[in-house]
């Protein structure tokens, strides 16, 4: 072969070498940069909805991460999702609730950040003050631990019931030492709470429920008030333990907590349905 052309095949291998590298190296860069985490909620409101949207938008941009949403309709799934590795976050419960169910399940799933609180309200579609519920009149409450000890709480401070609980402990309806009125509390799944609003006199409905229900305040007769005793009610961001410090799941808290979700809240929830929390000053 002459010196020439052996040459020009030596250029025409390194080339074709260069290409092949350059390939391959860009093609490593795009799939470590392919960053996706699956983000167990609820099916929720629209509000809910652009919050999400809003904090997948900020992630995308800030952290190149994707976010991809897992939605369920009842409390009892998404946490068990979660240690089966269906997805790597979620964001549906508050402390309390997730204090409970890692009790009850042997689990030790960990909150990596906060989010929002939403205080649970007292509906009626029968009367439009908690002094118009009859005697021998019915209320239904959330069926789970937490939330019905949180209900519990909401009728004592609008002076229906009383209870007979340490500060800050979880309440039952075995709490229930006074009921002047003769109250039957009616435990009931989360979800049907709104609906049962039509059979019963009052209903204490989660947020998640409420919206999409169609509540507003114009059915409101009772609200929880915020104070020191509301950090457990705090809505958060689990993980798993092995899990709780992964910065791109850290970076997923940070796309939350901006001063942009938090304008979306004020925009979304006039009459404060719903705030931010990771803020929050509690008094």
């Amino acid at each position: 072969m002459k010196k020439k052309t052996r040459n020009k095949v030596i250029a025409v291998v390194a080339l074709v070498v260069i290409v092949l590298i350059g390939y391959f190296s860009f093609f490593k860069k795009d799939v470590a940069e392919d960053k996706t985490v699956k983000v167990g909620i609820m099916s929720g409101s629209k509000e809910s909805t652009k919050i999400w949207d809003s904090v997948a938008k900020t992630a995308k941009d800030k952290y190149n991460i994707n976010l991809k949403f897992v939605r369920f309709t009842d409390y009892n799934q998404p946490n068990t999702a979660l240690v089966n590795g269906d997805v790597d976050i979620n964001a549906f419960q508050h402390y309390a609730f997730l204090n409970e169910w890692n009790e009850a399940n042997n689990a030790d799933l960990q909150a990596i950040g906060d989010i929002l609180v939403s205080p649970i309200r007292l509906y009626s579609k029968k009367h439009t003050d908690v002094k118009d519920i009859p005697n021998k009149g019915t209320i239904a409450v959330p069926n789970d631990t937490s939330n019905e000890s949180r209900a519990l709480y909401v009728l004592e401070s609008a002076g229906l019931i009383k209870l007979d609980t340490k500060a800050g402990a979880l309440a039952t309806v075995k709490d229930v030492i006074e009921n002047p009125k003769d109250l039957t509390i009616k435990e009931l799944d989360g979800s049907q709470t709104a609906s049962a609003l039509s059979s019963v006199d009052a209903a204490v409905v989660n947020n998640d429920f409420s919206v999409p229900a169609g509540l507003t305040n114009k059915e409101v007769i009772a609200t929880e008030a915020l104070n020191e005793n509301s950090k457990q009610w705090i809505n958060i961001i689990v993980a798993r333990k092995e899990d709780k410090d992964n910065k791109l799941y850290q970076d997923v808290v940070k796309a939350y907590q901006t001063k942009e979700t938090e304008d979306l809240f004020a925009k979304l929830y006039p009459e404060k349905g719903t705030i931010p929390a990771w803020n929050l000053k509690l008094k």
